[in-house]
This record gives C-alpha cells, structure tokens and sequence, in this order.
C-alpha cells in the first residue's frame, strides 16, 4: 500500500508527470487568450530529473505514471524517457495524454519502448469548430494519429473531450457514434475553471445533461471502476466503444482523489484546483539525498485539501494555468 497518504487518509498512487508547458495547439480552455511566458530550458527538469524523482515516488507507492504536457510529444526524444521510467520498479502502468498532432509518426515506437495506455485529446468532428478552439489547422493529422494509435494497438484508447455548452455540446452523440464501433472509450470532461480560460457556470454541460442527450439515442450501462478513478464509466448496449464523464463540476471525485502532479519545472501538486506546492527542481540540484527528496514529496502530500472549492473560488486564486500545470 502506498505510504502517501494524507490528512484525510487518501492513499496516493498515481503521478501525473508535465514535461513541458509548450504546445503546438492553443486550446482557449487550457491557455490564456494572451499566451504565457514558457519556462526557459534551465528551468524545466532534465530528463535524468524526472527518472530520479519517479523512482523515489516509486519507492513510496506509486505504481502508476502519466506523461502530459503541454504536448508532451513536442519535447525532444520523449521515447528515451518513456523507456527509462517503464523499467523503474513497481511501475506497472506508463500513460501518457496528447493533443496527437504528432503522434502519427511516433505511435509505434511509443508502444514499443513501454507506453502501455494512451489518452488523446480532440473536443470537435468538425474540422472548422477544431480550428475555431484549437486556434490551429491540425484536425486531419489528429485523426491520423487515432487511426495510427489504434493500428497499434492501444486499446481501449481513450479520447478527452472538454464539453462546453452552447459551444460543442451539439456533438456529445456524434462522439458516441464515432466510438460506437472503434475499441474506444470517449471521455466527457465538464469544463474547468482555470486561470484566464473564461469560464463561466453557464458553459457547464453537465453530467446529467449529457447523459440525457445520450439517452435519447443510445442505452447506457454503468461499469466497475478502478479505485481512484475520475471518471463515471459505462457500456453502450450493441457497441465497441464505452463512454466515461469527467463529472469535476457537479459530482466532485474529491474524496478517492489518489494523484499527484509533478510540473515541468519541478513543482509537486497535491491537487489540480490548489496553489499549493512544493518545488524539488532546485533542492536536487544542489545535491539533496533521496530521503530529503521522499521528505519534500511528503509534505507536498499533507497540504492536500478535503476538496477543492466552489468555481468561483478556483477563478479568483492565483494559482497557474492549466497548460502550466499538465493535463
């Protein structure tokens, strides 16, 4: 059993790891209009960093690795590193969450050196509604990526759609019919407020919501979820593909929250709508010891909250932007 465990007794075994803050999309929901000024190459960790603190984290019970960005696959040999942490001990799943802009070229060797499950992110079908939210003309070489993941072989794949209303509600059903004979679980996520991304309680499309719409076309069948899992899963009655919601906004997970997060800079999260945080970067670098480091991750541990507040709280606190914390 893992030996992270907080003041209100969650065992934590999931690290989600930012390796960048730089993305080749401009999603309005996970970067500021305006931009943000990107971590110099100093200031993000190296490679050998990320493997040193993930070995410690290991050792303390995390068994599970998420690799986000940003877009992850935009940073150099990315391979090299999935690679190093597939082999650290008492890691049994590497994940990782990408735009798949690249991922065409790159799926079968991301597979190969260990990658053993993969979200992709994609909130349109419709190649202009992508442009207007991405703010870039990638569509076609996203799908080409889905289509190269699947021919690969991972499977079920998942796919994250942030689901806004009034925006791209109009396609939750053309999600189900896409997935609906493809070995892929669609992800609703209800939209988050993050720094400057304009949120606003009407844009929630909200679980219930959702699965109404779904309804209307489709019989949906609840399923067993893993221990700490986000994400409220079910079966389509005569298809493939599954369908989960991300329910963050209208039915908080809080309570059996079992993750961390690691920025590209060095900082641990204990949750994602909490400023607090604990930067490791530079006491590794000026030559800690590997016990100093589990004691640093913690106390980033006990400075997890009950819960996270209401939306309106989470717009007014200075904590960072999504692009800067990873997905």
């Amino acid at each position: 059993m893992s030996e992270l465990v907080d003041r209100f007794g969650r065992h934590h075994t999931y690290l989600r790891i930012s390796v960048t803050d730089r993305c080749n999309l401009r999603c309005f929901y996970c970067m500021p209009q305006e931009g943000i000024e990107w971590k110099k190459k100093s200031e993000l960790l190296t490679f050998e960093e990320i493997l040193r603190i993930t070995s410690v984290f290991a050792d303390l019970g995390i068994s599970k690795v998420r690799i986000t960005g940003g877009e992850p696959l935009v940073r150099r040999n990315l391979e090299w590193l999935i690679d190093r942490i597939a082999r650290i001990d008492n890691i049994a799943v590497v994940a990782m969450t990408t735009n798949a802009v690249l991922l065409k070229d790159k799926a079968r060797t991301l597979r190969d050196c260990g990658l053993t499950a993969l979200n992709i992110s994609l909130d349109s079908l419709k190649k202009e509604r992508f442009e207007a939210i991405t703010r870039r003309d990638d569509f076609d070489n996203v799908i080409a990526g889905i289509e190269a993941a699947l021919a690969v072989g991972f499977s079920p794949l998942k796919l994250n759609v942030v689901t806004i209303a009034g925006f791209n509600d109009d396609e939750v059903v053309d999600f189900v019919d896409y997935v609906s004979d493809k070995p892929i679980n669609v992800r609703f996520i209800e939209y988050m407020p993050f720094k400057d991304n304009n949120w606003s309680r009407g844009g929630v499309f909200s679980y219930a919501q959702m699965v109404a719409a779904i309804g209307k076309k489709y019989q949906l069948r609840p399923l067993d979820s893993e221990p700490g899992a986000v994400a409220k899963d079910f079966a389509i009655e005569g298809c493939t593909g599954t369908v989960s919601f991300v329910t963050s906004m209208t039915d908080s997970f809080c309570d059996s929250c079992n993750r961390l997060r690691l920025t590209a800079d060095g900082s641990i999260k204990s949750c994602l709508f909490y400023p607090a945080e604990v930067n490791v970067r530079d006491d590794m670098r000026q030559g800690v010891t590997d016990a100093m480091l589990a004691g640093l991750i913690r106390s980033a541990v006990l400075l997890k909250p009950a819960g996270h507040p209401p939306a309106e709280e989470i717009l007014a606190s200075e904590n960072r932007a999504m692009i800067e914390i990873g997905g």
